[in-house]
């Protein structure tokens, strides 16, 4: 892929990353959301010899002009909406091959659970509700007054589920509840 070949919203190939979109690209570095992985940004000098142009934007002078960030959002949204984005947040090194013992107070069965599906499943129950956000986020029908409403639920929640911030490797992958920052 050549330098002239990096337009936002041309579709690339990259061996590790998978398929994207490229939403960004400034004189020494390019953005691109991968349907796998999110959004990665690579410098230029490195991106050109990695991708492979699937397929360039199409333009033409009877186009709106879009911002950067217009462009971002709207193909996060149609990347959630279609749940394309599957980003996999990796465990934490320590927690490989362990067992999630869950021992009643009684003297009855204990029930075991490998660790990886366990975090698997909290994994997905974020995914959901990131997808639920964005829905909300995106409704036709909803006041902004409504969102918030329905926000405040789903930020409850992710404080909820901050007790299981301790499995994932990266600290941006934690949940975070009323009492940290939001992305």
């Amino acid at each position: 892929m050549t330098e002239q070949e990096l337009a936002i919203g041309a579709r690339v190939k990259h061996d590790r990353y998978g398929i994207g979109y490229i939403c960004a690209v400034s004189l020494v570095n390019c953005e691109i959301i991968f349907e796998r992985g999110g959004k990665i940004g690579f410098p230029i000098r490195t991106v050109v010899d990695d991708l492979e142009l699937l397929e360039a934007p199409a333009t033409t002078s009877n186009e709106p002009k879009l911002t950067l960030n217009e462009v971002e959002e709207a193909l996060t949204m149609i990347l959630y909406r279609y749940n394309a984005l599957h980003y996999e947040a990796p465990m934490g090194d320590r927690w490989n091959n362990g067992t999630l013992i869950l021992k009643p107070g009684n003297d009855s069965q204990v029930k075991e659970m490998p660790l990886e599906t366990f975090f698997h499943k909290i994994v997905m129950v974020r995914d959901r509700l990131r997808v639920l956000e964005q829905n909300i986020n995106s409704h036709k029908h909803l006041t902004d007054e409504e969102k918030i409403d329905l926000q405040q639920y789903i930020t409850r929640i992710y404080g909820s589920l901050t007790s299981f911030n301790l499995l994932f490797r990266n600290k941006e992958d934690y949940f975070i509840g009323t009492g940290g920052s939001k992305e």
